[in-house]
């Protein structure tokens, strides 16, 4: 699938597009799984208490729709929103699936997203810390994986905000490809080319273990 396209309302005049990727769309799926089984398990639960409830409403009140009644059913769900909630993403996973694809270029990272309008997350290679590639069991399974970026934020709590290629395809070797020009872009930002000797004595400096 051709996603270059995706991207040149937002790339300059002298940026090159290296790579371009979308989700596997069943392993973007199942990334809202776990939530979904949690939101099922509250609603059975849940839906068994206000079964007992509400029997018990019914003996002591009857079936009348009067004012406790409008303030419990207001109540019901609101309590019943992990269940519902639940399904309300999985709903969104699948329509910003066809609008989600990732890219990165001679300058930077780029994320784009959405379901009723387009976003775009842009990481300046500067901005990046670290860079992991991850395969878990449910990607594994489809033969994809995922690429993790640590820009240095973190959330309330204090754990770090990791930005995301989420499975995409040949994780390995996007992962190496993105490396390499990660090192190459901070090294010309760093070090320019008119800067550097034909030579460098320090560089592949041998260290024995007894060195001090």
């Amino acid at each position: 699938m051709d996603t270059e396209h995706l991207f040149t309302d937002i790339i300059d005049r002298d940026e090159n597009l290296l790579w371009t990727g979308t989700p596997h769309f069943a392993a973007f799926m199942c990334g809202g799984l776990p939530f979904l089984a949690i939101g099922i398990i509250w609603g059975i639960l849940d839906l068994g208490f206000i079964v007992a409830f509400m029997g018990g409403m019914q003996h002591g009140f009857g079936p009348r729709m009067g004012p406790p009644m409008l303030f419990i059913v207001p109540f019901f769900m609101l309590h019943l929103f992990p269940c519902w909630g639940s399904v309300l993403y999985m709903v969104w996973l699948y329509f910003s699936h066809g609008n989600t694809a990732y890219a990165f270029t001679n300058k930077r990272v780029m994320m784009r997203s959405g379901v009723f309008g387009i976003d775009y997350q842009i990481i300046d290679y500067d901005r990046i810390r670290d860079t992991q590639v991850n395969v878990g069991p449910i990607e594994k399974m489809f033969a994809v994986g995922s690429i993790l970026f640590n820009t240095g934020e973190v959330s309330h709590k204090g754990h770090p905000m990791l930005k995301r290629f989420a499975g995409i395809e040949n994780p390995y070797d996007v992962f190496r490809k993105l490396k390499e020009t990660t090192v190459n872009v901070k090294t010309d930002w760093n070090y320019p080319n008119a800067m550097r000797p034909d030579t460098n004595p320090g560089y592949r400096t041998n260290y024995e273990p007894n060195d001090q």
